[in-house]
Formats: C-alpha cells, structure tokens, sequence
C-alpha cells in the first residue's frame, strides 16, 4: 500500500511540474515589432511557452494557442522587440572594469572637468589590489582639457592611481603609480611609448600602447576565483539592464576561454556568452584539437562557444593608427606624410583567411583605415580563390570605418558582412573631420553606400570602446551628430528599421544563429527586450533616450528597470 501512495505521489508531482512548465505567457497591447524581413511587420500578440516563440500573429488566435490559464503580459503600449546580440565588443574586459569607477560619457554622473573626475575617484572609488581604479575616462569630454599627473599628484600624493582611457588603448597614471609600476624613461617597450614633457624631463604619466596594456594586466592583476566569477555577473547586469541576451568577447585568451565556459556550465551567467580569438589563439586550440568545435554551442539552447578566427591589420583612428590609402590631413606628432601602420603583414593576413576557409573557420576581420580594409579584402579573395570555396561562411570585417566606395564591391562580391561602429561618428567625428579632412570623415561608416549595394550591414558599439546602448548606437547612426552637435555625412544617415535589424537580424545571421535568434517568429527562442518606446515612430533626434524596461532570455524575465 504505501508503495502504490510513492508511486501516486510522484505522479501527481510530475503532472503539477509538466502543468506548470506549459504554462505559456501572451504578449499584447503594444508595438510588437517582429524585425523579419527588410520592412517593418507588427503584429497583435506573441505566445511564449518553454523557452519558445510558439505563435505569432493575431490576439484572439494568440488565446487559443495558449491554452488553459497562460500568463497575460499587458505591454501597455510598449515596444515588444527581440533581444539584442552583441556583434564586436569585450564581455572579459567589462567584467573586469566593475572593479572600477567608471568615468565614461554613459555613466551615471559622467564628469565634465577635471574636478569632477577627481572628485568621483575620491568619493566611489574603492582601493583594489593597492590601485584607485577608474575607467572609461575621455579627455575630449572635459571641458578644461585632458587630466594631468600634476593633477592627480595634488589629489593623490601617496595613493597609486591608474586611469584607463576608453579606448583601452591609451591611459594616465600618478607618480606613485609610475613608481608601483616600476616605469622609468629608461623603460623599453616593444610598441608605444611612455611620453616625457619637453619643459621638465619628467615623464608624464601618459600610457600609450604596450605600456597601457602591461599597466592594465599589473593594476587588475590575477582575480580569484569566486571574484572572477562576481564580475561576469556583475557585467551580464549592464548588458541585460541594455537589452543584451548574447554578449562577445573578442580577443580572448585560453584563460579567457576556459572562465567564460565555466560561467556558463555552472549557471553563473544566464546569457549567451561567445569568444573570438585572436589567430595565435586559434593556432593553440587547434594544436590541442585539430577538429576544435569553432562555432558550437555547448548547450542545446546556447550558452557558449568560441566563434571563429580574429585578424587585425591596423589600430585606431582618433590615435592616427589607423592604416590608409593616403596621408592623414594632419600629421602633427608624427613623420611628414604618415599613413598609419599595418598591425599585420599581407603575408600573415592571407595564411590566416586561407586557414578559415580551409578549415571552415569563421573569419572575422578586423579594419579600420582604407588601407587595412585593402589587406584584408585582398587575403579573402585570394583565399576563396585558392580554396575554391564559394559558399556564404558569414566571413565579416569590424569597424569597416573608413571603407571606400568601391571597396564595397568587394564585400558584395565575396559575401563579406560589414560591422559598422557608428558611435565613433558622435565620439570622434570633429576629431576626424581635423585629422582626415572633410571627405573622408563625412563618409566615414558609410550605411547608405552599404544598403545601396544591398550588403548585408550590422552594427555594434565595441563595449567599453564606447557605451553599452544599443539605442544611442541606433540613434547615432540615424542622426549622425558629433559631440560638437555638428551632422557629420548626412548623405550617409540611415533609417532606424535598419539600424535596429543591425543589432537583432543580421548579428544573429552572423553568428549563424538566424534559426533560433534575431526575431519574433514561432519557433525561435524567447530572447526578448521591451522599450518604452517605438525607435520608429519617435522623433529620430529622441531615440537615445528610449529605455528598456524589460529583457528576456529563454521566455525567463531577467532584468526589470526599476
């Protein structure tokens, strides 16, 4: 007897848990903006049941196909949207800059002076690893110029401070930083320099390049365990709190690799988290594997996976790194005539593509000056005609800032995506209208050359190169205003359909996801974000200042603005 009252009750058990998981919820009563197609499509109701999209289409149908007591979600007039994917940025690096202050144009009181940053670095900042930490930091957005050593020596006379730029590529540092670090003028680096003022011989606390790089790794230094882990969740809160359900991270180590798989198999981190190696990485994982799974998830429904090969061939534009066809306009700090540099020989750019596609690799370029581009496109032709291989493997090229009309042909031709920045156009565009000149900077992320030749175009934010929104990324590329409140290239605005498919449709095409990612459609995966607002029916000039409400992964609510 008491075996057949076991046996009911674990029968009613996995009835109340198969009742409960069928329970489906219904969206409606807002703009539910599908993202399929090259056309805006709204419809009444979405049914979201286990994990799933299952219906689309009209409310009363939508009631049906939910079955008994389902869950009503009222939007209320909101924006029903699906969630956005990160295309190019640097979910490690996010994580590790929760350890900081951040100083950027994003953050929630961002500084104006030199003050106002030194004044939020004594009140919030924490002592980490003997460092006060801050990031994001941008002179151009100071009223009173770029922040002095001088400035922090009177602020921070014994205290190590390290004050990473949001370019990650360059930063400042007091003199008891300096001294912690152990850098002198005598101190040699294989790229960049540590800048001495003429007036006093004294160095002054400027990082750029390698010395920035090396500044970084020593002031974080190695995280524990547990903490490394606290700072995935703390970053996944920032991108969940902007609308992101799939997060990258390029440029990652076997370590980076390895701590990004645990998140996920140990449930520390709910979104979907994706790798992009550099091509020295990629040589390790092969010779570890030489049938590496590239492009896999490891679980059914997601969660992680190292997506492909990573190829630079220049740097940064505002730095007058980036690589092209002619001189700079303004040349000041560097050789007559500089073009900019080639981070990786033609030689070295061409064995990686033919690698790809040899080994159907995933290839994701990384260009920013015409003259990069031209490397890379070259290595891509010569590797598709090498291999023979013709089939779409969604082979793309970052940034693409500069890339020349006729440039584009050749993406079209060889099936290339382009992954455009445009925040870039508001963060630097009076800077590169200086240092390029008119022409080159009014054409700069040229969307409507792009749509024109009808490539396929994402785009993305390059997190923390910039902010975390995709909105004001959507709203830069609509507008195309600088910081100076200049329009920059208006020829070369888009429309905000196709600035919004650039961060739901195409990176999910990408990333070969289309099946299960990037719109509302029954069948796909209930990876969702709600706005407060219709980006396309706002004054275009309002987008930036849309909220999500609400982001959703695998029909779970994650993130609710308070």
């Amino acid at each position: 007897m008491k075996f057949f009252k076991t046996l009911f009750a674990t029968f009613l058990l996995l009835v109340s848990v198969q009742v409960f998981a069928d329970v489906a919820t219904v969206y409606f009563n807002g703009d539910i903006l599908t993202m399929e197609g090259d056309k805006p499509q709204y419809v009444e109701a979405v049914v979201v049941k286990d994990q799933k999209i299952v219906y689309v289409g009209n409310y009363r149908d939508a009631l049906n196909q939910a079955g008994t007591n389902p869950k009503m979600r009222d939007l209320k007039g909101q924006t029903l949207l699906p969630s956005f994917i990160d295309a190019w940025g640097h979910f490690t690096l996010n994580a590790q800059n929760t350890l900081s202050v951040n100083l950027g144009y994003f953050s929630k009181k961002p500084p104006h002076t030199t003050q106002e940053l030194i004044g939020r670095l004594k009140a919030e900042a924490k002592p980490f690893n003997g460092w006060i930490i801050g990031t994001e930091y941008a002179d151009a957005f100071l009223t009173d110029g770029p922040l002095t050593i001088e400035e922090l020596d009177k602020a921070f006379p014994n205290q190590p401070v390290f004050v990473n730029n949001i370019s990650t590529l360059t930063g400042i540092v007091n003199t008891a930083g300096l001294k912690k670090l152990g850098f002198t003028k005598t101190t040699k680096f294989a790229q960049g320099m540590l800048p001495v003022n003429p007036k006093s011989g004294m160095l002054t606390g400027e990082l750029i390049g390698d010395p920035n790089l090396i500044a970084t790794a020593k002031v974080f230094g190695k995280l524990s365990h547990d903490l490394r882990l606290q700072t995935y969740r703390d970053a996944e809160k920032i991108y969940l709190s902007n609308g992101f359900t799939t997060a990258q991270s390029y440029e990652t180590t076997l370590e980076d690799i390895q701590n990004m798989r645990e998140a996920i198999d140990k449930k520390k981190v709910s979104i979907d988290l994706i790798a992009l190696p550099t091509y020295q990485v990629v040589d390790q994982l092969l010779a570890s594997n030489p049938k590496y799974p590239f492009g896999v998830y490891n679980n059914a429904n997601g969660g992680f996976k190292v997506a492909g090969i990573l190829v630079s061939t220049d740097g940064a534009p505002q730095l007058k790194l980036a690589y092209f066809s002619k001189p700079y306009a303004d040349t000041s700090g560097f050789p007559k005539g500089w073009r900019g540099l080639d981070a990786g020989s033609q030689a070295l750019v061409d064995r990686y593509a033919k690698l790809a596609y040899e080994k159907n690799i995933q290839y994701y370029g990384y260009s920013n000056g015409d003259a990069g581009i031209d490397i890379t496109l070259s290595a891509l032709d010569k590797a598709i005609k090498e291999t023979g291989v013709t089939e779409d493997r969604r082979t793309m090229i970052a940034h693409s800032f500069f890339v020349r009309n006729d440039q584009l042909d050749q993406y079209k031709k060889n099936k290339i995506i382009v992954e455009f920045m445009p925040d870039h156009i508001w963060m630097y565009g009076d800077v590169y209208k200086k240092i390029l000149g008119d022409e080159r900077a009014n054409n700069m992320v040229p969307m409507t050359w792009a749509k024109e030749k009808g490539l396929t175009v994402g785009l993305h934010n390059d997190f923390p190169s910039a902010g975390p929104s995709a909105l004001f990324t959507i709203w830069t590329a609509v507008n195309r205003q600088t910081y100076g409140g200049q329009t920059l290239g208006a020829d070369q605005r888009t429309d905000p359909y196709t600035a919004l498919r650039g961060f739901t449709a195409v990176p999910a095409f990408m990333y070969k996801e289309e099946a299960n990612k990037g719109s509302i459609t029954a069948g796909k995966f209930a990876n969702l974000v709600v706005l407060d607002r219709n980006p396309l029916k706002v004054n275009p000039m309002e987008i930036k200042d849309i909220q999500v409400t609400e982001t959703i992964k695998d029909g779970k609510q994650l993130y609710v603005k308070q």
